[in-house]
């Protein structure tokens, strides 16, 4: 679905941004017409699908420790296994 959605929302930009420049051909007409909200809500539709799916990649590569150590999960420190509290005293 987010794949679909982000597809669907490029198509509503490109669609958008075609009628605008074709409408520059067209003698009839005064002066030309963008229309402004299928291009927004293709923006949106656009960087939802795209930002889902690249959040899901990136947390399923964290996950198999694939990413770069600055992109990696913060754990804090293990406590020691022989159950005193300060290391080694």
């Amino acid at each position: 679905m987010p794949g679909l959605a982000a597809a669907y929302g490029f198509l509503l930009m490109k669609d958008a941004l075609f009628d605008y420049f074709a409408q520059f051909g067209n003698v009839n007409l005064p002066d030309p017409h963008f229309d402004l909200w299928h291009f927004l809500l293709g923006f949106v539709l656009f960087l939802v699908g795209v930002g889902f799916i690249g959040g899901w990649i990136f947390f399923r590569d964290r996950k198999h420790n694939y990413v770069s150590p600055r992109f990696r999960a913060k754990r804090p420190p293990r406590p020691p296994r022989d159950g005193s509290k300060s290391g080694g005293q």
